[in-house]
Order: structure tokens, then sequence, then C-alpha cells
């Protein structure tokens, strides 16, 4: 049997694949550390495709409403349309960001203030509760006189954490140091990367588009600019979809607690809102801090926001979300909760809100792939396809027809 050249490249590529893949996996911490170290060094540009991602939305908004083709004359004005979306969209995402900085951090210093000033009235009440337990319980109160502590090696024990603690402290200061300075410089090159791209992105598609072309085979190139417009597209709706839920989610609450006169209505609101951007649990986190404050002043308000909170969570959640985000998404409640949870465990906050439009993208490209493949096949809906599923695709194609 003769092997054509297409088979005999095809082999070795597989043997060279299987070899590198041996190698790697006996030295797994040598390549671990390769792998971290190229990270490390390409990370300020993965943060500024991150930027350049977040920007392009409102971005290409202003762009193409603001500065549409109608409106902008000439070449050297249209050559100023790029530069000042992009000044305008950075102008507005600061004013976004000092609105939260203004609104939520005067209310914390204030709430952290009521606390302080409550503490002393807490350790009366704690004091008084003691005495009472003392009266109640003298047994209890004699055992307790009768422990006795030995100062002498209490106060060594005390110096030597004391001291053991300052070394630490000192250097972990030293590291936080550094990171923050390691942080600042990271985020200054993603910064000014991202730029470059929003100013140039059309040039950089069509160079890539060059270079795919040139070395990939032309349908493997046509499938992966197809997933690229697929998640380009679903990720930034999905940004928009959830920006959006989080203003309406977060004046909502400022309407219902204003109306209701509770404490804090404007920063528990904005911050339920802000939080909201974390998929499913953030909002909950926001529920958790907002009951806090309110506690400190009045319980039983605490309990009626608790109450509140949930009412408007089943609305957000049966109404708004489904049509803002979920329909932007076209990712299945269920599929939503397990993206949401394993994302979570694998990358925290990160992986919560990444994981939503990856797998989305992900379904989609399955869903597309099942059916070609179901319809090479032949076989019939009705063997996979439950009845009121065939009732429901039945009813749109008799819509279509009408």
């Amino acid at each position: 049997m003769e092997l054509s050249k297409k088979t005999v490249r095809t082999i070795i590529g597989l043997i060279v694949l299987t070899l590198l893949l041996s190698a790697g996996l006996q030295n797994f911490g040598s390549v671990w550390k390769t792998f971290d170290f190229v990270i490390g060094l390409i990370f300020p540009f993965i943060l500024g495709a991150c930027m350049a991602f977040l920007l392009n939305i409102p971005m290409s908004v202003i762009e193409h409403h603001l500065f549409s083709e109608k409106r902008v004359k000439g070449l050297k004005m249209h050559k100023m349309v790029r530069p000042l979306s992009l000044v305008l969209a950075l102008l507005l995402v600061f004013l976004i960001i000092m609105v939260v900085i203004f609104i939520i951090v005067p209310e914390i210093a204030n709430t952290v203030g009521i606390l302080a000033n409550s503490v002393p009235g807490f350790v009366k009440q704690v004091e008084e509760w003691a005495a009472s337990l003392a009266g109640s319980y003298p047994d209890i109160a004699r055992q307790i006189s009768e422990i006795t502590i030995d100062w002498t090696n209490f106060g060594s024990e005390i110096v030597d954490f004391l001291q053991k603690g300052l070394m630490s402290f000192v250097g972990s200061t030293f590291n936080v140091a550094s990171s923050i300075a390691s942080g600042v410089v990271n985020f200054s090159l993603g910064f000014i990367f991202a730029l470059y791209v929003l100013l140039q992105k059309e040039k950089l598609g069509s160079q890539f588009r060059k270079l795919f072309y040139a070395y990939l085979p032309e349908r493997v190139t046509d499938k992966l600019l197809e997933i690229c417009r697929l998640s380009n597209s679903t990720f930034s709706s999905f940004v928009t979809g959830q920006c959006t839920e989080s203003v309406i989610l977060g004046a909502m609450f400022v309407v219902v607690m204003l109306i209701f006169r509770m404490p804090y209505a404007l920063m528990i609101g904005v911050l339920i809102g802000f939080l909201s951007l974390i998929p499913i649990f953030g909002a909950f986190i926001g529920c958790f801090v907002g009951t806090f404050l309110i506690l400190m002043v009045n319980p039983m308000q605490a309990f009626w926001f608790i109450i509140i909170f949930l009412i408007i969570q089943q609305i957000e959640g049966n109404l708004i979300y489904p049509h803002v985000v979920g329909g932007s998404v076209g990712l299945p409640s269920i599929w939503v909760l397990v993206a949401v949870t394993i994302g979570g465990g694998a990358m925290g906050i990160t992986g919560m809100i990444i994981t939503i439009p990856l797998c989305s993208v992900c379904y989609m490209l399955l869903r597309e792939a099942t059916g070609k493949r179901l319809s090479k096949r032949q076989i019939p809906k009705e063997k996979y396809v439950s009845a009121d599923e065939a009732a429901f695709l039945a009813e749109e194609e008799h819509l279509d027809e009408m």
C-alpha cells in the first residue's frame, strides 16, 4: 500500500505531537514555569486587548451615531472621527467611575463614623449583659474569677508575636509595594496598547486576515474568522446587556427605597447595580452589605429590605434579565448557572463574567454543528425533539408561511 505525501505528513505530525506531549508531561514543572514566564511578559498586551475590547463598545456607538457619514463631510473631518470618538468614550467611562466613587465612598465614610459612635453603646450593653449573667449564674462567675493567668509568660509571648508580626508586616509591605508598582506599569502599558489598537483596529484586522489566509487553508481561515465575528458579537452584546441591566436594577432599588424612606438608598442602589455586573451572585453580595448597613440604623427596615430585594430579584430574573441580557447571549438559564459556577471556581469574579459569553459561543457552534450532522444523517425530528418543542416549531413554521 503506497501512502500519499499528505498522509505521510499527517503521520509525521501526529508522531511529533505525541512526542512533544509526552516530553511536556514528563517535565510539567518546567513547562508550567516557562508558560507562567511567557504570560507575565505578554500580560500588559492581554490587559490592553481587554481594555480595547471594552472601550470599543461605547466608541463604536459614538462613532456610528454621533459622527455618522451624513454628519461628517470632508477628508480632514473624517480623519478626526476616530480620535474624537475615542476621547469621548474615555471621558464617558471616567465619568461613570467618578460618579460611582463619589456616591459610595462618602457614604461608606459616614457609615464608618456611625459605627464608631455606636461601639461604646454596644460595649456598655455587653458589660450590662455580663453583669446580669454573673448575677443570675454565680457559679459561672466564681469559676471565671478563679482562672489564673501567667502574665509574665503571656507578656513574653506577646512580645515575640509582635516581633514576628513586625517582620512579617515589613516583608508584606515590601511585597505589596512591588506588586502595586508592577500593576501600575502593566496598566500603563496595557492602556497605551489599547489606544493604539482602537485607533488602528481596521488596519490590524486586515493584517491578521492576510496572515491567516497566507499560512492557513482557506476553509479553516473562513471558519476561524466566523468564530471571531460570533465571539465579538456575543461578548459585545453581553457587556452591553449586562451594563443596561445593572443600571435598571440599581435605579429600581433607589426608587423603591426612597419610596419606603429607607436609609442609604442611593448608596445601596448604586452598590447593587455595580455588583450586579457579576452574574447571578453579585446582587446578593450587595444585598448582604445593604442589610448590614440598614440593620445598624433600624433592624425592622433591614427585614423589609430583604423582602423588597427578593421581590425585585424575581422581577429582574424573570422579566428584565431574559429580555435585556439573556436574549443577547442566547444561552439557556441552566447553562448560565453552570458557566458562572465553573468560571467562578476557576478564576473568581473574572471567570464568572467571561464564561457566560464564552459558553454562549461554544453553545451556538455546537448547536450549529449538531444540526448539520443530524440533517446529514437524515434522522427524523420525532426521535430527538419533545412534543412541546415540536408543537412550538410547527406553530413558528405556520406563522412564517402566513
